[in-house]
């Protein structure tokens, strides 16, 4: 058996235990968490699949906790988030199956590029996502909300980094929500995303359970109160958080494919 399961550390637990709450905090606010949660998991020895798998599993909580405290203060629509959480929940474990056969290295520079021009288009359209402009769901929308949901959770399956990101940008932009109303829905989509994911994990035997178990109390926590933060102080605050974290990740992901 591996050693991962059988030491545990308290002093890594603690580290992680601030990283995890910090990450599951802005999470829950802009997506992104996995940019300050993965590095953690990974700085204090832990092998990359198990950082990955064991992250995956405590972000299920991370979901649920915010999904839970967006449900209670209204800003989750239902009627129109249930056939987009199955639909992730089936392609998000479609890209798991996937890339666990082929290699996701070749999509590195496309979101590199795609999360670049999305960070651009959000500062130079100042006033999208501050007005929630949703009234009723058509056809139309109904059919491009679950073409851009299928994408994107295939893609969070398959690689992951800006996933988040992109799935609170194609709400903005296809249901008319301002940013917390999408922030609020996207999180739904993603408890299903994450729980394909960890299935798969947890299939292949990649899950650290003596951290991801007490991690998972933590994230829970984390993502209650980044969501009502998120609720609290409105568009004002979600958008640049919004931002911040997208030109982070573009960052990390240039640094991690061109200088380290």
């Amino acid at each position: 058996m591996e050693d991962i399961f059988l030491s545990f550390s308290l002093g890594k637990f603690l580290f992680l235990s601030v990283a995890c709450f910090t990450g599951a905090f802005v999470d829950a606010i802009a997506g992104g968490g996995g940019i300050i949660n993965v590095p953690a998991f990974i700085f204090t020895g832990m092998p990359i699949h198990y950082a990955l798998g064991t992250n995956k599993f405590s972000s299920v909580f991370l979901c649920l906790g915010s999904s839970l405290k967006y449900l209670f203060s209204g800003k989750i629509n239902l009627s129109l988030i249930k056939y987009p959480a199955l639909i992730s929940f089936f392609a998000s474990s479609l890209g798991v199956y996937t890339v666990s056969r082929i290699d996701d290295k070749f999509l590195e520079p496309l979101v590199i590029v795609l999360l670049l021009f999305l960070t651009v288009y959000i500062i130079s359209n100042k006033k999208l996502g501050f007005e929630n402009t949703f009234k009723v769901l058509d056809r139309r929308t109904h059919t491009y909300g679950l073409i851009a949901t299928f994408i994107i959770s295939f893609y969070i399956g398959f690689f992951g980094p800006g996933g988040g990101s992109f799935l609170l940008f194609a709400y903005i932009k296809i249901y008319g929500f301002d940013f917390v109303t999408a922030s609020a829905n996207t999180k739904v989509t993603n408890l299903f995303a994450c729980l394909a994911a960890v299935i798969g994990f947890i299939i292949l035997g990649k899950v650290a359970y003596l951290y991801a178990l007490p991690l998972s109390v933590v994230m829970f926590v984390g993502g209650q109160m980044g969501a009502k933060f998120a609720i609290n102080n409105g568009v004002k605050v979600v958008r640049p958080i919004f931002i911040v974290v997208s030109i982070i990740t573009v960052s990390k992901m240039i640094l991690d494919k061109f200088v380290w």
